[in-house]
């Protein structure tokens, strides 16, 4: 299984090199994220397939698939990176943390609400997510993009966040897990293409998802409350390349690749990403316009204040000083000292 990259797009790749690539093309091999998730339609594969080998002039010839088509796991994706697999793997960070869980400072729930408040979070956590691709995956991060807030998505009638209480709730990553088993839910671990079977044989009663990729992975058809409340915080889908690969391109393609995945992919997703939440809220709920296909009928369900401020304190006192414990004072000082700084928030340590 882990081998089957190179089988699979050997006769692309000697296609590309017959017919458009100079014969010193650089080749690299790409992982994307989920590939039916407009993060990976409309950024990852325009972006690999066809902005970066134009900008290089055709001296970049790319092999780009996505861990689902390839039978990956989400949490193989960073694993089989740093063994070179292949050069460039590309999926959500909360992926990867049971090998780092220094890494779930990266997407923290409910502190960010908006996409300008998730990319200062981002942008502070950066220099924390280069060390720790570099120290545990061998790798040097390229990028960290959006997917829309995580929200939550139910079958049967839900008012508030305490009617999750003993409900069992799938979780978009552990910080979430956490907070949901704080708040007297289960939190069960399914991957996100088993949630629409499992909310329809009643395995779960609700899931966190970003609203975009509920809408598109049809969890709609199976669930018919919709709590817009960013639980899952914005699943941050981080892109990393092999170091030894990295450190094998001349410094002119390393600085080609970062100027261009910064203007190509980063910020184009971000900038998507603001108004991203009410369009998928509409194509959703059916309240207004949605320009993504047909909308759906579910519930909205309006968060209230009491709501936000108990969840937040659970985040404040619970989740994040366990989370403290799990990543070490030196990461959670770290933290403080960044994101925290620009998102408000300060973790007690002993």
């Amino acid at each position: 299984m882990t081998l089957s990259f190179s089988r699979l797009l050997a006769v692309p790749a000697m296609a590309v090199a017959m017919t458009a690539a100079p014969a010193v093309a650089q080749d690299i091999s790409v992982v994307g994220s989920w590939s039916g998730l407009p993060l990976h339609k409309q950024y990852e594969n325009p972006f690999w397939s066809k902005t970066l080998p134009e900008a290089s002039n055709g001296a970049i010839a790319v092999q780009i698939t996505t861990h689902d088509q390839m039978g990956i796991k989400g949490g193989d994706v960073f694993r089989l990176l740093s063994d070179g697999v292949f050069d460039v793997g590309m999926t959500v960070a909360d992926y990867a943390v049971a090998d780092a869980p220094e890494l779930e400072g990266l997407d923290v729930p409910l502190v960010a609400t908006t996409a300008d408040q998730a990319r200062a979070m981002v942008d502070a956590a950066r220099p924390m997510v280069a060390d720790i691709y570099k120290d545990r995956f061998n790798a040097k991060l390229l990028a960290i993009a959006p997917y829309p807030p995580q929200v939550v998505f139910c079958k049967g009638a839900v008012a508030s966040l305490g009617d999750l209480k003993g409900k069992k709730v799938r979780g978009s990553g552990r910080m979430t897990i956490k907070l949901l088993e704080a708040l007297g839910a289960e939190g069960v671990n399914v991957g996100f293409a088993e949630v629409p079977g499992a909310l329809e044989r009643g395995v779960i009663d609700c899931a966190v998802t970003g609203a975009g990729s509920g809408y598109n992975a049809g969890w709609w058809e199976v669930s018919d409350h919709l709590m817009p409340i960013p639980l899952g915080g914005w699943d941050s889908v981080v892109t990393a390349m092999n170091m030894d690969k990295w450190d094998s391109l001349s410094s002119e393609t390393q600085t080609l690749i970062q100027a261009q995945i910064k203007d190509g992919l980063e910020t184009p997703a971000w900038e998507t990403a603001e108004g991203a939440l009410a369009t998928d809220i509409a194509c959703l709920t059916g309240n207004g316009d949605c320009p993504l296909g047909k909308a759906a009928g579910m519930t909205l369900v309006s968060v209230s204040d009491a709501d936000e401020a108990q969840a937040r304190s659970i985040l404040t006192e619970t989740v994040l000083p366990e989370w403290a414990e799990r990543a070490g004072d030196d990461w959670a000082r770290r933290w403080n000292d960044s994101v925290g700084k620009t998102v408000g928030v300060t973790i007690p340590l002993k």
